[in-house]
């Protein structure tokens, strides 16, 4: 699967493990920075990341509150 902006995912290591969250960005070919309902603001390695098939659109303008509001309307 393509790791691009948007892209839903579960985190499968940390303290987190097991909570859904979303790629924001893109730092490199190992790393993106994610955000959940329940995931702090964060970088985090691709190889911890589940990928799902559903991907958000996110507007360039988008506030991290406006990606955490549209994750809790997919979940539920």
């Amino acid at each position: 699967m393509i790791v691009e902006k948007g892209r839903v995912s579960t985190k499968l290591l940390g303290r987190e493990a097991g909570k859904i969250c979303a790629i924001t960005e893109r730092i490199d070919k190992n790393f993106v920075m994610v955000i959940g309902p329940e995931v702090r603001k964060r970088r985090c390695n691709i190889d911890h990341l589940e990928l799902h098939d559903k991907i958000l659109d996110i507007p360039e303008n988008a506030t991290d509150d406006d990606i955490v509001t549209e994750l809790t309307k997919l979940s539920q």
